[in-house]
């Protein structure tokens, strides 16, 4: 496999390599009879000087090949002694501070200057992992340095009571600088803003010590408080807006919140004001997107009902008992709120990718199919009939289709007249406004279901079509007698309820941030021109999450409906002005007059109007599913087709529980077999490359070609437990049939003196765990013990905790040492020609 140029680590970075090399790799060593004497770095002679362009050597020049770890050392803007070597990584030049590095930046580690940024140097320690669980921020306030602890240390600076088991626990003792002093512990975040001179706006006193002092919370603060932020950057021009907005989203959205209370929850009416009372203000507080205004939504009220089913079946509470299902409303909505808070807390904000695209589209298409399904009962003024016929009102949505077809006739007309003729006038007002709209922006003010709602009050009022059978909402109050009651939801009588509920809050906690994220970044995080809205508002899913769960868990404890952001109400608080959270703000105040002023006027309002206002949403629920059905159609894409249908089938035909339990439990089945499987990859040379490419000789068996008694095996993934399980297996296969695509049935087809020896390309080994290091020393062994070369490549620095497990578990010794851990596939297809060759087994 000798090459006819000879290798050099400058080469191995050409643009035309399909094998570079990032980061400078374990040091290892070749026979000395095969190489020439290695060039003095330190020579001036030998040197490069990556400046100047005209100096640097041919690249087809040939040159020696040189051990591992000699290093090519640069003089161009090189602050060490001519002759002494420095530092930074091959061909890589040391750079200059632009600026004089600060007295903060000298003492926490001598000269270093990070005009790029980069990480704390000291970072691996266990205040590291708390940081990477909890966050810089609950890191830098529990680990802070001295001046958070208050006192002073030794020549008067200001050192914590907690400074020697801080600096312990952090990894820091007997840790020192090149001057001989203690390094700090602290978070990356802390050590970059002390580097470059970041403060914060404001500072404490600390009255222990008699000195003006920066507290770790000041700098977090306002990031985790986005109000902080805003409020500042507020100004009037951004009024008129946000009150048009939210007069806007009150006339459309105060009506429909109470129709899924009514309608979706059984629940009161006004519990479902409350969701627009309390959760858009605390939303306006901790959220990160100030276009997005939260409030309740169709599948989240529908998933609460069918708790309020659930206790009536089990008899925890009667029909009729309002105060009992608006208790049971808060329990669900702050559970629902203290799961998605936790899952902010500890950075949980990927959980929005955990529920597969065909579960979402099926389960909420379907959540459209039961709504609509449901309120044709009403519609159609089946009600009291439902309730004497066994099994409707709480049965399936198959149950209910067979009892509308029998009773059609039983309908009342006027009911249906009302119902679906507002249904006809609100659609085609919709369908007028998305064809004008981009005409005539101003149409998106006209608030067609506000209208359609008192149109349909003042004709019942005047024409008393509630003495002629037709149902209206009647006296909206609070179950208490309280405009505002307010009721802890997790107390020991509601223990029961609790359990009950677990299952269901989690999803709608899950739906309602999935929503809340699309609604979000649809937004862009609110970054606007400037001049035109907030600056600086950055969208942060973990601070999202924390936002949601505070606001429904003040939510639960006035027993309001689950809110979340949607992505259609913010999109009409946008459009109509709305540019900062304010527009949330004043829809609450607006929500709380209505509560207080305007409640007897919905008196006369029909219950038929409020199921044809949400059979127009459930109509929207339905109408996205085609465009996805047909995309997956045209790529074939039978699973997820599969995945859709199936749970649109479950949930429609059977309940709502066990779609959610069919979903869930698929969408984690295929997460997890996705995490398990190993994607390890057999590599063959393509013939005519010089350096020499390697390509997976699976993908393109006719480009490349096998390597005469080597095994090159790729492994393109960090290793866990997860996915080590099946890692012999699938490495067996490729030694027997060299694909992991065959059935291990079939006998072996690859000679055994194609695997004399092995090469593992481990570059995308990022990380490591010690269950995938215990599988990897056990793979050596096996094939040590048999007498197989085992050759590593492209392996992480020295000082990467990958190497330091590499070495801790014996792998490195067992496999012959650092001369068997090499910078590229040739150079260890190299030294296995040469120890074929030497007859040496250096194993």
């Amino acid at each position: 496999h000798q090459p006819s140029t000879p290798s050099r680590l400058k080469h191995a970075h050409a643009p035309g390599s399909s094998h570079r090399d990032d980061s400078p790799s374990p040091p290892f060593h070749t026979p000395a009879t095969t190489l020439p004497p290695p060039l003095n770095p330190f020579n001036s002679e030998n040197r490069t000087h990556r400046a100047d362009e005209n100096s640097r050597p041919s690249p087809t020049t040939p040159t020696p090949l040189r051990p591992r770890h000699w290093r090519d050392y640069s003089t161009h803007n090189c602050s060490q002694p001519e002759g002494e070597p420095c530092e930074h990584g091959a061909f890589s030049p040391k750079i200059r501070p632009t600026s004089p590095p600060t007295s903060e930046s000298s003492t926490l580690d001598g000269d270093i200057n990070l005009d790029y940024g980069g990480r704390y140097p000291r970072g691996q320690s266990i205040i590291g992992g708390v940081n990477g669980v909890l966050g810089d921020a609950v890191g830098d306030i529990v680990f802070g340095d001295g001046n958070i602890f208050g006192g002073r240390g030794e020549n008067g600076k200001p050192v914590g009571r907690f400074d020697r088991w801080r600096r312990w626990w952090g990894g820091g003792g007997g840790v020192n600088d090149k001057n001989g002093n203690a390094m700090k512990i602290m978070s990356t975040t802390r050590w970059l803003a002390k580097t470059h001179g970041i403060k914060s706006k404001r500072r404490i006193t600390q009255q222990a010590s008699g000195v003006n002092t920066q507290a770790n919370g000041d700098r977090y603060l306002v990031y985790y408080f986005p109000f902080l932020q805003w409020v500042t950057q507020y100004r009037w021009a951004f009024f008129k807006g946000d009150l048009i907005a939210a007069l806007t989203m009150a006339s459309f959205y105060i009506p429909m919140s109470l129709s899924y209370a009514s309608n979706l929850g059984h629940i009161p009416p006004i519990n479902g004001l409350y969701s627009f009372v309390f959760n858009p203000f605390v939303y306006a507080l901790f959220g990160s997107c100030p276009q997005m205004v939260v409030g309740p939504e169709a599948a989240g009220s529908l998933l609460l009902g069918s708790v309020v089913k659930s206790s009536i079946d089990g008899g925890h509470s009667g029909d009729e008992d309002d105060a009992m299902h608006a208790r049971i409303a808060g329990v669900v909505t702050g559970m629902a709120g203290a799961v998605i808070f936790i899952a902010g807390v500890t950075r949980l904000g990927f959980l929005d990718s955990v529920l597969s695209r065909p579960f979402l589209r099926g389960f909420i298409s379907a959540i459209g199919f039961v709504i609509l399904v449901d309120q044709l009962i009403p519609e159609m003024g089946l009600v009291h009939l439902a309730k004497h016929v066994g099994g409707v009102s709480h049965g399936s949505s198959l149950d209910k289709i067979i009892f509308l077809v029998e009773n059609v006739k039983n309908a009342h007309g006027l009911t249906c007249a009302v119902a679906f003729g507002s249904f006809a006038v609100i659609m085609v007002c919709r369908e007028l406004k998305r064809r004008l709209q981009p005409r005539i922006p101003s149409v998106a003010y006209v608030p067609d279901r506000f209208i359609v709602v008192v149109l349909s009050a003042v004709l019942t009022w005047h024409l008393s079509w509630d003495k002629q059978g037709l149902e209206i909402l009647g006296d909206v109050k609070s179950s208490t007698g309280s405009p505002f009651p307010f009721r802890f939801p997790f107390i020991p009588s509601h223990m029961h309820h609790v359990r009950e509920a677990m299952s269901t809050s989690f999803l709608i906690a899950l739906l309602g941030f999935f929503e809340s994220s699309v609604a979000a970044k649809s937004l862009s995080g609110g970054e606007s021109k400037h001049g035109e809205g907030l600056q600086g508002m950055s969208l942060s899913a973990n601070r999202e999450l924390v936002a949601l769960g505070v606001a429904n868990v003040v939510g639960g404890c006035f027993m309001a409906l689950p809110a979340f952001g949607g992505y259609g109400r913010s999109k009409v608080n946008a459009s109509t002005g709305g540019k900062t959270p304010m527009s949330s703000i004043l829809l609450s105040v607006i929500t709380i007059l209505c509560i207080l002023f305007l409640l007897p006027y919905f008196y006369y309002l029909p219950k038929s109007v409020l199921s044809s206002m949400i059979s127009v949403v459930a109509y929207s629920l339905i109408e996205e599913a085609p465009p996805d059905i047909l995309f997956f159609l045209r790529l074939r894409a039978w699973p997820e087709l599969f995945l859709m249908t199936l749970i649109f089938l479950a949930t429609v035909f059977y309940s709502l529980p066990l779609g959610i339990a069919l979903g869930i439990g698929l969408s984690l089945l295929s997460v997890i077999r996705h995490a398990t499987k190993p994607r390890i990859q057999i590599l063959g040379r393509v013939p005519g490359t010089a350096p020499p490419q390697f390509e997976n000789a699976e993908l393109y068996p006719e480009r490349v070609e096998s390597v005469e008694g080597c095994l090159i095996v790729k492994i393109p993934e960090p290793l866990t437990f997860a996915n080590t399980g099946e890692l012999k297996t699938r490495l067996r296969r490729l030694e027997l049939y060299g694909t992991t695509a065959v059935h291990p049935a079939l006998p072996r087809v690859r000679d055994p003196s194609h695997n004399s020896n092995v090469i593992f390309d481990v570059h995308g080994v990022t990380g490591l765990d010690g269950s995938g290091t215990q599988v990897l020393r056990e793979i050596v062994d096996g094939y040590v013990e048999r007498g197989v070369r085992v050759f590593f490549c492209r392996c992480p620095r020295e000082e990467s905790a990958v190497w330091r497990l590499f070495e801790g578990s014996g792998v490195v010794a067992r496999v012959g040492g650092k001369r068997h851990f090499v910078r590229s596939v040739e150079e260890a297809l190299r030294m296995t020609e040469l120890e074929r060759l030497s007859g040496e087994d250096f194993s």
